[in-house]
């Protein structure tokens, strides 16, 4: 090391708090690996240098090798949505944050996108052992997958969260509706949704799922193109009087060839 950044690594070592606020924010990593050694640093130190994305993996690491700084959450958090966090470091930190952590991580852009999956994982893992009242906070702003899973499960409360949730997208929606056996409640609060009742896809896949009631098949056979009618009616596993409803359609559709709704 050149006795110019000898010097400037032993000042960092040996810096006061106020000083090494300024100094986490050195461009050197020699100075920044010094100053990880200096009895003063402390956590807002630490949070601040983890949060500079042109950090290296090198104090990255030199961060997670130290128990002192890892036993805090906000440093955890951090190192775990660091793009350039090692793969082995991000993992252990990321099994050891808090649920609403793990959430905020898997809706971070920045993260590694196989973090934030892998964060979501890890709450669906935990979603059918938490309180009532964590899910609830899960529906009203967890991730896409989260949301949907917690639909799935049919909690009056949390099917109204989640179908409101920002984050839920139209796939995870389908995702319930495919399922055999999704709760009744779920399916005939998705067909009364604002958003979700009015997208095409969901329509149909409203139709295929034996749960949605009679009156809202009804109201949507007649919006679906000839050939997604044609497509439903071959589906045995559909319920005999939404059989029979498709049939009515596809009757009047044929008398009446020149109607929009059945291209």
């Amino acid at each position: 090391m050149p006795p110019e950044l000898e010097a400037d690594a032993g000042r960092a070592r040996s810096a006061s708090a106020e000083e090494l606020k300024s100094l986490v924010h050195d461009a050197r990593e020699e100075i920044l690996l010094a100053a990880l050694e200096n009895p003063s640093l402390e956590e807002p130190h630490v949070t601040a240098l983890v949060g500079r994305l042109d950090l290296s993996a090198t104090v990255l690491s030199a961060v997670a090798a130290e128990a002192k700084w890892t036993s805090r959450e906000a440093v955890r958090l951090a190192l775990a949505r660091h793009p350039r966090t090692p793969k082995r470091v991000a993992l252990a930190m990321l099994r050891q944050l808090f649920l609403f952590d793990l959430a905020r991580l898997a809706l971070l852009p920045p993260a590694p996108a196989d973090i934030r999956r892998l964060a979501e994982e890890v709450i669906l893992a935990r979603v059918p052992h938490l309180p009532v009242g964590e899910k609830l906070t899960l529906a009203r702003r967890g991730p896409a997958r989260v949301a949907g899973a917690l639909l799935a499960e049919g909690h009056p409360q949390a099917i109204k969260l989640a179908l409101d949730n920002a984050f839920l997208t139209e796939s995870q929606v389908l995702k319930v509706l495919a399922k055999s056996g999704a709760p009744e409640r779920a399916v005939a609060a998705v067909a009364r949704h604002r958003k979700w009742s009015r997208l095409y896809n969901i329509r149909v896949a409203l139709v295929r799922n034996p749960s949605t009631p009679v009156p809202v098949v009804m109201t949507i056979l007649p919006d679906l193109t000839l050939r997604d009618l044609k497509d439903l009616a071959t589906l045995e596993s559909l319920p005999p009087h939404v059989r029979r409803y498709l049939g009515e359609e596809l009757r009047r559709r044929s008398k009446r060839p020149g109607s929009r709704a059945s291209a």
